[in-house]
């Protein structure tokens, strides 16, 4: 069996790889939806997986960064294989991310950002733009499944332990539409739909 496959089953066992019609955050739709938190809700799969991202990360890591709510888990599971601390930020009054309890970087610091599932990177992006605002320098990204078209969120690219092709639609164009009611999951409001 080879990675891919262990970490496709590993997914389908949890039932973290869903079939269905989902309205994803980013406003589009798609036929698979990705809940890893069915899969972090094992912590002995959760610090497997944390290990299999750990060891892919390239360069120096002084910091892991993820963003909220579903990436905490992951990302605290990297750091700890790492041994280095870990932040996350929250969304402020404005919507945007920022640090809050007592979190702060230093000038110059090699922080890695790990996420669950990485489709758009909207929000890796925010991050991103974030911690580089305040000085540190964003060295990697992650994800333990990157289901994005470019692979790469602001010019970084991404590794991960599964890279799926789930194809997406404008909900203008969508052929789910006509066989499926539409579900909403994840905690993140969808750009222009139900909240």
């Amino acid at each position: 069996m080879t990675d891919r496959e262990r970490w496709i089953d590993r997914l389908e066992e949890t039932g973290a790889l869903q079939s269905g019609h989902f309205l994803l955050s980013s406003g589009r739709h798609s036929a698979q939806y990705i809940q890893c938190a069915r899969v972090l809700e094992r912590p002995v799969v959760a610090a497997e997986i944390g290990v299999a991202l750990a060891e892919q990360l390239p360069g120096r890591i002084d910091r892991i960064a993820a963003p909220p709510l579903g990436a905490l888990l992951i990302g605290y599971e990297v750091a700890r294989t790492l041994g280095v601390p870990f932040l996350f930020p929250e969304r402020g009054a404005d919507s945007g991310l920022a640090l809050r309890r007592g979190f702060a970087v230093a000038s110059g610091e090699h922080i890695a950002i790990v996420e669950d599932v990485i489709t758009t990177g909207r929000t890796t992006g925010e991050l991103v733009d974030l911690l580089e605002g305040l000085g540190a320098k964003v060295t990697a990204v992650a994800a333990i499944v990157d289901r994005s078209i470019d692979h790469a969120v602001r010019g970084r690219p991404i590794v991960s332990v599964l890279r799926l092709a789930i194809p997406t639609y404008a909900a203008e164009d969508c052929p789910l539409c006509a066989a499926a009611p539409l579900t909403k999951p994840g905690s993140r409001p969808a750009v222009g739909g139900p909240t």
